[in-house]
């Protein structure tokens, strides 16, 4: 059994390669929570949401969020409605959201929410939320604080950012299944997810760290030399006190990470790293990564 830590669409593209070689029930996918938000009335988890997507064949590849060949005749007339709807869900994608949002308001917890939803999709692979608490990353402007998706959808990411802020009331602790995922994994794969705000968050859940000191875990790196393959790494990276690169991440990952990958045309050194191509620009990429990965001998 494979687990993955997992948020963005770093990640998910790992998945798509990894189902090549091993069957969905064999896969686990612990997935960050921290972006998470009650929009328009309905539960969006964009994360959740892309690997719900994925592996029931719905996902929109080209933008590796929501639906293909969604419309979205609804988020339009809500705009046109004066409703401020940065985000740009499509319709089924709203279904989705709202039939979440309805589980949460029975009672469900997410990840009981999460189950419910995968099956009734076809899904075979288990899919985690890493909490059923609430988690929500912040980010700290000149004039205000701000959810994360409000600063990288609808500002676009273009405002500075001062502080990053973890809200988390109650902790939080490992969602239901999470730490059972990682100790029975035969390897646990970091990505290459944002460090700060989609991998961060799993690790700063009670029990996922010590889990993961005691498994073998394989990181892979978001960035080439001071740039990350896509998103805005490199500016959380910054406000964090961090340099962009690989080397901060893997300092951000060595007290429980065996095996880390870097990109063949990084030139940032990390001693030790295994170098592979890890630009997955289609799907025979990202098998070919996966193979990789997987084949490495602990």
């Amino acid at each position: 059994m494979i687990t993955f830590l997992s948020g963005g669409t770093g990640t998910p593209k790992l998945v798509r390669g990894a189902r090549r070689h091993v069957p969905d029930h064999a896969i686990t996918v612990i997935v960050n929570t921290a972006e998470d938000l009650w929009i328009s009335g309905s539960h969006l988890s964009p994360d959740i949401d892309t690997l719900l997507y994925l592996f029931s064949g719905d996902l929109n590849t080209d933008t590796w969020w929501g639906m293909k060949g969604d419309s979205f005749q609804t988020h339009q007339e809500l705009i046109r409605l004066g409703v401020d709807e940065y985000i740009g869900i499509g319709d089924r994608d709203r279904a989705l959201h709202i039939a979440r949002g309805e589980l949460l308001r029975k009672g469900f917890s997410l990840t009981e929410a999460t189950q419910i939803l995968s099956s009734r999709m076809g899904i075979e692979a288990s899919i985690l939320p890493m909490t059923d608490e609430e988690v929500t990353t912040l980010i700290r402007t000149d004039t205000s604080t701000i959810h994360f998706q409000e600063y990288w959808v609808k500002h676009r990411g273009t405002l500075p950012i001062r502080e990053i802020l973890r809200y988390a009331p109650t902790g939080p602790s490992a969602g239901a299944g999470v730490i059972k995922a990682i100790q029975s994994a035969d390897r646990v794969i970091i990505g290459p997810s944002n460090p700060i705000t989609s991998i961060l968050p799993i690790l700063e859940c009670s029990g996922v760290i010590p889990a993961l000191v005691d498994s073998f875990v394989i990181a892979v790196s978001p960035f080439i030399g001071n740039a990350p393959v896509s998103g805005p790494a490199a500016a959380l990276m910054h406000a964090r006190g961090l340099s962009p690169d690989s080397a901060s991440t893997f300092s951000l990952y060595k007290d429980f990470c065996d095996l880390f990958v870097q990109d063949i045309r990084d030139p940032v050194t990390v001693s030790g790293s295994f170098r592979c191509d890890t630009l997955m620009t289609d799907e025979g990429k990202s098998a070919a990564l996966a193979e990789a990965l997987i084949k490495t001998i602990k």
